[in-house]
């Protein structure tokens, strides 16, 4: 008896075949021819109606759709799906890696899914540009590592996202921070101040961003800067979105994060935001956008702490400019006004785990000012993560408060 996976690509190649003396071809019109060669098998193998259904979807999906990846992207539990070559893939669910049994049918299967991914885009991968950041049509971010960069590859990753934006009101509700705490970003997001949010990989960055977003005035005009295009504004009319393209196959020179700040400057934007520094565009973030006039600038960091974000920034502005370190402090400290800091926990919640403001000081320093910190409590344990945010400290900037009529209580615990 042959195995589902050999009468499975034994239909595909029949249709294959079929398929070469025919024109547009719909969806449809591909359904039925499925189910014919799958009634034939029937006759001659009897094989139980619920693995017929289950063998016409997947050859549907290896056809038109992503192959087994489409079953993944349409389960809401599953937030990553990790393709380490076309045999070995791993999927989180529940914030719990797991190994599942399938696999594609071959490197060449896997290829086609990361070329019909990355052609929706624009985007080309190849042996001579072979990694490449991505989206799909539901806002998942996918990147692209293949051979000879990566060893046992191609390799995809996909991060997914919610089809409905997290907003401050679900963070609050999971635990992730405080209403208290919610209240006073609202208020520091409204008053314009520029915040960065840091963070190790998959703690939360982009989703807490999208959801500080929200606080904004509806009648401004913001821009969005972004590798791959994820963040999902809502509420905002005035909204230009703006992503990266790589170089592509004619030679093409390539439109990067500074550019596109760059250029952005120049569309009268009350503000910018920009997915993700990691390299020279950190100089154009904090020198160009938030220290002439965007203020309510917001970017994320990868970084370890509030204070590891300062180094951060400093290492990626000296990437970009060759200035003393006391002058990039001094950008980085009128430029940035607060830090929240985000943490994955060993229990796998995201949580804010320090907020911070920064101000320059008289010895040519960046004075970090703790004003929230998350604090573990008695009854939490190695599987479960009990605490909450404690105020630590008061604003001392209320300038941009006052200016937009907002008053709030600063008195420390």
């Amino acid at each position: 008896m042959f195995t589902e996976e050999e009468l499975a690509a034994d239909i595909k190649n029949s249709l294959i075949e079929k398929l070469e003396f025919k024109e547009d071809v719909s969806d449809e019109e591909l359904k039925e021819m499925i189910g014919e060669e799958i009634k034939e098998l029937n006759s001659r193998f009897h094989i139980p109606i619920k693995n017929r259904l289950e063998l016409g979807k997947q050859i549907y999906h290896s056809m038109r759709k992503l192959d087994i990846l489409q079953d993944l992207l349409e389960d809401p539990g599953i937030t990553e799906i990790m393709v380490n070559g076309p045999d070995n893939i791993f999927i989180e669910r529940k914030g719990k890696l797991e190994r599942i049994p399938q696999g594609f049918e071959s490197e060449d299967s896997l290829r086609n899914v990361i070329d019909q991914i990355v052609a929706k885009c624009n985007r080309v991968v190849n042996d001579s540009s072979p990694i490449v950041d991505a989206r799909l049509m539901d806002g998942s971010r996918v990147n692209v590592v293949l051979n000879p960069v990566a060893i046992n590859g191609p390799i995809l990753t996909i991060r997914r996202f919610p089809a409905k934006p997290f907003l401050m009101e679900d963070l609050i509700r999971i635990g992730s921070l405080t209403e208290e705490v919610s209240a006073f970003l609202k208020d520091l997001v409204v008053s314009g101040y520029n915040i960065i949010v840091s963070g190790g990989t998959g703690s939360g960055k982009t989703t807490f961003l999208n959801a500080l977003s929200a606080f904004i005035p509806s009648d401004e005009r913001i821009i969005t800067i972004e590798d791959s295009a994820e963040l999902q504004i809502q509420g905002i009319d005035n909204l230009v979105r703006m992503e990266t393209k790589n170089s592509n196959i004619e030679g093409n020179n390539p439109i990067t994060i500074r550019d596109l700040i760059r250029t952005s400057l120049r569309m009268r934007p009350n503000r910018i935001i920009v997915g993700e520094v990691r390299g020279g565009e950190a100089m154009d973030m904090v020198c160009s956008a938030m220290n002439c006039g965007h203020d309510g600038s917001m970017s994320t960091v990868h970084a370890n702490s509030a204070k590891d974000t300062i180094s951060r920034l400093e290492t990626m502005i000296l990437m970009a400019v060759e200035l003393p370190i006391h002058a990039i402090r001094r950008q980085i400290g009128s430029g940035v006004d607060i830090i929240v800091h985000l943490g994955r926990m060993r229990d796998r919640s995201r949580r804010v785990l320090e907020i911070a403001e920064l101000r320059n000081s008289a010895d040519g320093e960046i004075d970090v000012n703790p004003l929230f910190t998350f604090m573990e409590t008695e009854d939490s344990t190695k599987e479960r993560v009990a605490g909450r945010l404690q105020k630590t400290g008061r604003l001392k900037n209320e300038e941009k408060l006052k200016n937009a009529g907002i008053h709030i209580s600063n008195e420390s615990d």
